[in-house]
């Protein structure tokens, strides 16, 4: 417990004044590897997914079919283009803005589409709310990246 305090004293003494944040701390989160992990995490089900689309196209078929969406083979080639491109333009932080809205937007269409819990019952309304409100997370993500990144660029000369 001691040394919890002292490292927590540690932390309070060395604070960037403009936002309270201790510099061991603000250092690590404006790191780039830091923020290229935190993109690439953020990405990682659309990556997945629209490579699993690409690789077993019969399945990303069944998938469309299965929401209802039809010709599956339009909507299957639209959604893996959006999740791999999307997810390339954040990785690479190249119009970020474009990948982060094109992914926000496809995630709430995804919501209504497939989580749609308030036609369901029982245990599937739970389980399916419950994707509703991740996605809807992940879709905040994907605002607080856009505005990390123009905030960024802002200060940049």
């Amino acid at each position: 417990m001691q040394l919890l305090g002292v490292l927590s004293m540690e932390l309070a003494q060395n604070v960037d004044s403009r936002t309270d944040v201790p510099l061991a701390i603000a250092r690590l989160l404006d790191n780039p590897t830091v923020l290229f992990v935190a993109r690439l995490a953020l990405v990682c089900p659309y990556l997945a997914s629209g490579v699993t689309k690409l690789v077993d196209w019969p399945a990303g078929l069944a998938e469309m079919a299965h929401v209802g969406l039809h010709p599956t083979w339009l909507f299957n080639l639209a959604v893996l283009v959006t999740e791999l491109g999307g997810s390339v333009l954040i990785l690479l932080n190249r119009l970020l803005w474009l990948g982060a809205g094109a992914l926000g937007v496809f995630t709430v269409l995804t919501i209504f589409l497939a989580h749609d819990f308030w036609n369901l019952t029982g245990a599937l309304r739970a389980e399916e709310m419950t994707k509703f409100f991740e996605h809807l997370t992940i879709c905040s993500a994907f605002i607080f990246v856009t505005v990390a990144d123009l905030r960024v660029r802002r200060e940049m000369p």
